[in-house]
């Protein structure tokens, strides 16, 4: 039996009861990188839209104002808002590094096979469905599947460990296999719970970016304008959904680990 055993609804409702009461502090973090971003987007945008490579060029690119939120808002989650430090956006450090290779470590090869799947069977085209198959588009679909397969599997095994993700955020040393063995008991747990918070959040931005879109489009037909604000929405949303998954994995880190303010650098006991 593992020694802590969580809650799947608790931590849910923790971890929305905590973002929605401080929606102030979340507009705060979120402004320079949610800006960021949206120059991000923008300027690939003008460079090459219909390129599958700069496509995953871009979501690297974004992983830059992504990772400085997260840093912030987990420290906000856990030490409050007098330990944020630097406004997220402004400043690169040695955490968002620390940060950043602790991602790469859970979930390197996660992107890596995700990036290999869209390259070798190429983006879907809701325009097709219902059309009489390509035979090259599903040969190459073929080749994809066990990318596919391989991808669905690594992202479980990365959203179990994800939340070791917090320790570097607080200054902290926890690997991805104490990580691994910490969660012995509540894998699936973990797992159900990030991904509930993904799923509801994908949902929210598809219909959150939609909307804007149709309107703006019907009313004016600028569809520069129309996408603009779409994407505002958009990455808007996408980002209240990171702070909601950031936020169950600095519950469960803080559940699992019993950690508390004032445990000295290095591993949790």
């Amino acid at each position: 039996m593992p020694a802590v055993k969580l809650s799947f609804g608790e931590v849910l409702s923790e971890s929305f009861g905590f973002f929605f009461n401080n929606l102030a502090a979340f507009f705060h973090l979120v402004t320079i990188p949610w800006i960021l971003s949206l120059v991000v987007r923008v300027v690939f945008d003008l460079l090459a839209s219909d390129s599958l490579i700069m496509v995953l060029v871009e979501k690297v690119v974004d992983l830059v104002p992504t990772v400085m939120f997260l840093v912030g808002w987990m420290r906000f989650v856990l030490l409050g808002a007098g330990r944020v430090g630097t406004l997220p956006g402004l400043a690169w450090s040695g955490r968002e590094s620390a940060f950043l290779i602790q991602l790469i470590k859970i979930a390197g090869v996660t992107f890596l096979l995700l990036a290999g799947f869209t390259l070798t069977a190429g983006m879907i085209d809701p325009t097709a469905l219902g059309q009489p198959l390509d035979p090259e588009l599903a040969r190459r679909e073929a080749m994809a599947a066990p990318l596919g397969t391989g991808f669905f599997v690594s992202a479980l095994l990365a959203l179990r460990v994800s939340f070791s993700l917090v320790a570097p955020a607080i200054d902290m040393r926890f690997t991805p296999r104490q990580a691994w063995a910490a969660s012995r008991g509540n894998a699936w747990t973990i797992i159900g719970i990030l991904f509930v918070i993904f799923f509801a959040g994908g949902i929210a931005t598809l219909v959150g970016s939609l909307v804007p879109l149709s309107l703006i489009q019907s009313l004016t037909n600028a569809n520069t304008a129309a996408a603009i604000i779409a994407w505002t929405v958009a990455f808007l949303i996408s980002y209240g959904n990171v702070a909601l998954v950031a936020t169950a994995q600095a519950v469960i880190f803080r559940r699992l680990t019993g950690w508390r303010e004032g445990m000295p650098p290095g591993s949790p006991d």
